[in-house]
C-alpha cells in the first residue's frame, strides 16, 4: 500500500516511476535511481532522520529542508509537538540547508507565527508546512542562482533546543501537575499518541468502583473559581465540561473524551451516560 505522500502524488497523476519509497535514504537502489534523475536541488520536509552524505552529495545546489520551528529552536523529530507542550506563544517555519547534523544547517529564511492557545499539533503542523511551502516558493530563485548560500546565516549553537521523538508511554496525564501543563500536553499529543487518564467510576448506591481509561481529546484551563465538590479528588460537571482538579489549586476543563473502541463524545454525553455515578481522579 502506498504511503500517504505517494498516494497524494498518484492521485495528481504524478508519474509512478518517479515515486520512490525507500525504507532508508541510504539504500543503494534508491540512490542509484536518484542519481539517474540528475536533480539540481532536493527538498525535504517531515523527514526525521539524518541524511547520509551519499544522498547530500547528489544535488549540486544542495538539499533544503522545510523545518516547522524557528531554528535553532526545537531541532529534531517532533518540533511542533514539543513547542506546544512547552506552551510557546510564538513559533514558525525555517528553510535551511541540510548538513550531516540534525537540523543544524545554515538558515535561508524563516517565517514567524503566533500560536493560539487552543490549537492542536496536527492543525499547527499543517499550517506551518503551508507557510513553509510559500516560503520555499519565495526563496527558490535565490536558491537556484546560488545567492541563498551567500545570505544564509549560521545557527547559534548556544540557543539550540531539542525536540525528541514522542514515545507512546508519554501519553499519560498526571493530575498532580497544573492544569496549563496538562492542557498543553493534550494539544501537543493530539492525533498520535493522544493523552490518556485513568479515572474511577463509583456507584453511589453500593460504593463499588471500576477503573476507566479515557482518551482526553479537547481541554481548556478552567476559569471557574471555587468549584463545589464533596471530596478533593472528585470530578465534577459544570457548563458542558468535566472539571478535573489539578495541582497548584488549578482545574482542567475536559470538553471531549473517548472510551476505548468508542467514538469521540462531548463531555455532556459522557456525563449523562454515567447515570448518577461519581467520577474520581486516580
Amino acid at each position: 500500500m502506498p504511503s500517504p505522500l505517494a498516494q497524494y502524488a498518484l492521485e495528481r497523476n504524478f508519474p509512478s516511476p518517479l515515486i520512490f519509497t525507500p525504507e532508508k535514504a541510504g539504500e543503494d537502489v534508491f540512490l542509484s535511481d536518484l542519481r539517474a534523475l540528475q536533480p539540481e536541488l532536493c527538498i525535504t520536509a517531515a523527514y526525521g532522520n539524518i541524511l547520509p552524505s551519499k544522498f547530500l552529495n547528489i544535488p549540486p545546489l544542495g538539499t533544503v529542508n522545510i523545518h516547522p520551528s524557528l531554528l535553532p529552536l526545537y531541532r529534531g523529530a517532533a518540533p511542533v509537538q514539543r513547542a506546544l507542550q512547552d506552551g510557546v506563544k510564538e513559533t514558525g517555519v525555517s528553510l535551511a540547508f541540510t548538513v550531516r547534523a540534525l537540523d543544524a544547517g545554515p538558515v535561508i529564511a524563516c517565517e514567524r507565527l503566533e500560536v493560539d492557545d487552543q490549537i492542536k499539533a496536527p492543525d499547527l503542523l499543517a499550517l506551518l508546512f503551508s507557510e513553509g511551502a510559500k516560503l520555499l516558493i519565495r526563496e527558490l530563485p535565490s536558491i537556484l542562482d546560488g545567492s541563498a548560500k551567500e545570505k544564509a546565516w549560521p545557527q547559534d549553537d548556544s540557543k539550540v533546543t531539542l525536540a525528541p521523538k514522542i514515545a507512546p508511554e508519554e501519553s499519560g496525564l498526571s493530575f498532580d501537575q497544573e492544569a496549563i501543563v496538562l492542557h498543553n500536553k493534550v494539544r501537543a499529543f493530539a492525533g498520535w499518541p493522544g493523552t490518556r487518564a485513568k479515572i474511577a467510576v463509583v456507584d453511589k448506591g453500593d460504593g463499588q468502583c471500576k477503573v476507566l481509561e479515557l482518551k482526553i481529546i479537547t481541554t481548556r484551563v478552567c476559569s471557574h473559581r471555587n468549584i463545589e465538590r464533596d471530596e478533593a479528588d472528585d470530578v465534577t460537571f459544570v457548563k458542558g465540561a468535566l472539571i478535573f482538579p489539578c495541582g497548584g489549586c488549578t482545574a482542567l476543563e475536559v470538553l471531549e473524551v473517548q472510551l476505548p473502541g468508542k467514538k469521540v463524545v462531548n463531555a455532556s454525553a459522557f456525563w449523562n451516560g454515567l447515570r448518577g455515578q461519581k467520577l474520581k481522579i486516580l
